[in-house]
């Protein structure tokens, strides 16, 4: 059941798993630099803060490999590590990892507060391929090894890390377009291997209790990385390889894409049929007959095809007046039929092969080569050519492709082989397409779609999708798997392409539950093959009217969603959360992911199969929960069968929640910061809660840090009889104050409050008995903290 198909025969055979016999010879230590010699080489061990140290080992006529494609931390000079050393062992002892030393037999074990994490079992060596080992418990979940589609739960496969694309997959895909050499451990710990080149993770696949890498070259360097929760383990792991930055406020709308818009026409109809539906709408994302009127033959024209598109300004400022952005499509292939193949030859910009010349290879879009994004030459015709783009009003890039779909061995970078650069070329592009943007206009926040990349890619702005999934149930059924393991391991956005993207099923159904989980994943994007339509306004009126409350949905929860964005800016937490996130110490929790945290209070189960009545839900234990339809209440710790309707998904609060929700827009730009509706659900065994309101304009690239941002902090309390409410604001030195228009909805109240209090003036409230809930509406002044006092008859 667990095989594994090859795709580069070189890798057949499986080096030796026996332990090395290292022998220890001397250790010395300065700096943070802590080396030990054995008789084959030396290791280097290193500090980045407590929780993170870094393990290397240089073989006896080799030399350190300094550069790392995933960090981006500098290792600590001043930690606090403490060195214990006698006849046996060696400690080094930091607040959160102590790294144990055994000298005879020689061994290396990572602890965190007393406890084993874990220890390497077999030290680096080379045979076919050169590999490390760990000796890891019997009961360990693991998970990481980037996208797949296996089920939570990864340990028992040996997974190939070599990106490919798996085109129309369903509910089995071992191996994906977006791989990453990282284990994640049940027992709240990561291991990354910090080397580029293909290879193999084997998560205990000959049930050892081992986990293994296995690599062909490269750097010999892990990091070990631990928490005192899974949220903080991402924090530190995204301190490490960086922090996604704040997108623009409009990649959180709805996209209108296809494969794809053929005409300047068809972009323009489709946007005016979008406004005539009022079905709000931020961006529109064009396929490759931007450049060309045959899929085949194309790529590497990187210009409007004048047929088609007669005069791209013109289209982009039209879509510009009606606060539409542009994104286009870009692959890194430039084929021998393209305008540009001999400007590429020319101009030196394509990887070569063995005997200098450009690299060539047949494969599905045409006979051609790829652009060496690690050569200078091919880095600045790639990037001048973004530029011109930027130059007309587009805002966003969309990097297909990137794997790359085609990358024999026998092609050469500047910096490596192919096989050497395979996996990290997706990150480098979007590094290249991010620094233009940053070049082009550093006020800016860059929109970048990638379908591949690397650890750390997030640090880029990364965007990536789960790939050309099956328009199926089964294509549905895993994804949310793929955009919650994705999270784990730091890339907060991956998405699916909604609705499904390969073939021509025509379900109503399967679109509209789609489209319904979409509200509650990172990026609104519907895409699909065109032979039936992806865009909402396109469909039958059953889907379309689905579609609409869903998408509006998807926009009164801005703010809510814009919030959880700076989150993840600034602490590396994904957007879509494992329940085990919430209950670590629940074992069954972690193979499930048919119900999942979106940020930190909503809990959503989206409907992943045809015609059901009711799915079962599990309601985490930490807080009692609220269906967020019918205000029906739930027990934390609970299962319950949910009836399931046409009109929603099940989704549900969190009892004592603070959720901010935005006026009716049709797109971002309309987004009011100063006019808000709160919703609080009260609920008598939640002493207290806190929430915090990110706000910025939306656009400009690092506002926080600028000081261009409001923090609006709103705290409750109960006493006694009596709701405390507490509204603050944190208002950044370059932010001008606004008075704030603010409908507070109270609910789950069992009867109208006896006194409504703000300012310590008596108010009057809105009461609604059916929904059992008040509404108060007020205007304040974000320069002074606010208190409301609501008083509850006993």
């Amino acid at each position: 059941m667990k095989k594994l198909c090859l795709l580069f025969p070189i890798l057949v055979l499986v080096a030796c798993s026996n332990p090395a016999n290292r022998e220890f010879v001397d250790f010395s230590y300065e700096n943070n630099r802590y080396e030990i010699e054995v008789d084959d080489g030396e290791y280097l061990i290193r500090f980045y803060t407590p929780e993170i140290v870094e393990t290397s080992f240089i073989p006896t006529g080799e030399s350190f490999i300094e550069e790392s494609h995933a960090v981006v931390l500098n290792p600590s000079g001043n930690l606090d590590v403490r060195v214990d050393e006698s006849e046996r062992e060696i400690n080094l002892v930091s607040e959160g990892i102590t790294v144990n030393i055994r000298k005879h037999p020689f061994q290396i074990s990572y602890y965190q507060n007393g406890e084993l994490v874990i220890s390497e079992h077999a030290g680096f060596q080379r045979d076919t391929l050169e590999t490390i080992e760990f000796r890891i418990q019997r009961d360990e979940r693991l998970y990481g090894g980037g996208a797949r589609a296996l089920g939570m739960d990864r340990r028992g496969y040996r997974l190939e890390l070599y990106n490919r694309a798996h085109y129309g997959y369903e509910t089995y895909s071992e191996l994906m377009n977006y791989t990453m050499p990282i284990v994640l451990s049940s027992n709240q710990y990561m291991l990354h291997f910090d080397n580029a080149p293909i290879g193999f993770l084997d998560l205990d696949s000959e049930g050892k209790n081992t986990i293994s890498y296995e690599t062909i070259s490269g750097r010999k360097t892990y990091q070990v990385v631990v928490g005192d929760s899974w949220l903080d383990l991402v924090d530190n792991y995204t301190d490490l390889t960086g922090k996604q930055p704040m997108l623009p406020r409009w990649a959180l709308g709805n996209f209108s894409s296809r494969f794809g818009y053929h005409s300047q026409e068809e972009v323009l109809e489709t946007i005016n049929v979008f406004k005539e539906e009022e079905i709000p709408v931020d961006a529109i994302i064009i396929d490759l007959y931007w450049f060309g009127k045959e899929i085949q033959g194309t790529l590497g024209n990187f210009e409007f095809y004048a047929d088609s598109f007669p005069n791209p300004q013109q289209m982009v400022d039209e879509l510009r007046t009606q606060d539409i952005e542009t994104i286009l499509i870009t692959e890194p292939f430039v084929l021998k039929t393209s305008n540009r193949w001999e400007e590429a030859v020319e101009k030196n910009v394509l990887a070569k092969d063995s005997t200098g010349e450009a690299a060539t290879f047949e494969f599905y879009f045409g006979n051609g080569g790829i652009i060496d994004v690690y050569s200078e030459d091919g880095y600045n015709w790639f990037s001048d050519i973004y530029s011109g783009l930027m130059e007309i009003g587009v805002t966003g890039m969309w990097g297909d492709l990137g794997e790359p779909e085609m990358h024999p061995s026998y092609v050469i970078h500047e910096t490596g082989t192919a096989d050497e650069v395979h996996n990290i070329y997706g990150h480098d592009w979007a590094r290249l397409v991010y620094n233009t943007f940053r070049e082009y206009d550093p006020e800016i926040r860059p929109f970048i779609l990638m379908r591949a990349g690397y650890s750390g890619s997030q640090r880029y702005g990364l965007v990536p999708w789960t790939g050309d999934v099956a328009r199926s149930w089964g294509g549905l059924n895993r994804q949310v798997e793929i955009s919650l393991q994705m999270g784990m391991q730091g890339i907060g956005y991956m998405h699916s392409d909604l609705g499904g993207f390969a073939g021509a099923n025509l379900d109503d159904e399967l679109y509209a539950r789609w489209m319904q989980y979409g509200v509650f994943q990172p990026i609104y994007r519907p895409h699909a093959q065109e032979d039936v339509p992806s865009e909402p306004v396109f469909r039958s009126e059953i889907p379309k009217e689905l579609s609409k409350q869903a998408i509006e949905l998807r926009y009164a929860m801005l703010p809510y969603n814009y919030s959880l964005a700076f989150e993840n800016s600034t602490s590396g937490a994904p957007l879509m959360r494992p329940l085990f996130f919430e209950e670590p110490d629940n074992e069954v929790l972690y193979d499930y992911d048919g119900t999942y945290l979106w940020g930190n209070d909503f809990l959503v189960s989206p409907v992943l199969y045809s015609e059901v009545e009711s799915q079962e839900v599990y309601f985490p234990e930490s807080s009692n929960w609220f269906d967020f339809y019918t205000g029906e209440e739930y027990e934390g710790g609970s299962t319950a069968e949910i009836e399931v309707v046409e009109e929603y998904i099940p989704t549900f609060v969190r009892a004592g929640s603070i959720i901010p929700f935005a006026k009716p827009m049709q797109t971002t730009k309309q987004y009011d910061g100063n006019t808000l509706e709160i919703h609080y659900y009260y609920h008598s065994e939640v002493e207290r809660s806190d929430y915090m309101l990110y706000n910025d304009d939306g656009v400009t690239f690092a506002a926080y840090e600028k000081g261009e941002y409001e923090l609006i902090e709103i705290s409750t309390a109960l006493k006694e009889n009596e709701i405390l409410i507490h509204f603050a604001a944190e208002i950044g030195e370059e932010f001008m104050a606004s008075n704030k228009s603010i409908n507070l909805v109270i609910h789950n109240l069992e009867t109208q409050p006896a006194q409504i209090e703000i300012g310590g003036n008596s108010v009057d409230g809105v009461w609604d008995e059916n929904a059992k809930k008040s509404i108060v509406p007020f205007t304040w002044n974000t320069e002074e903290p606010l208190n409301i006092g609501v008083a509850l008859i006993p």
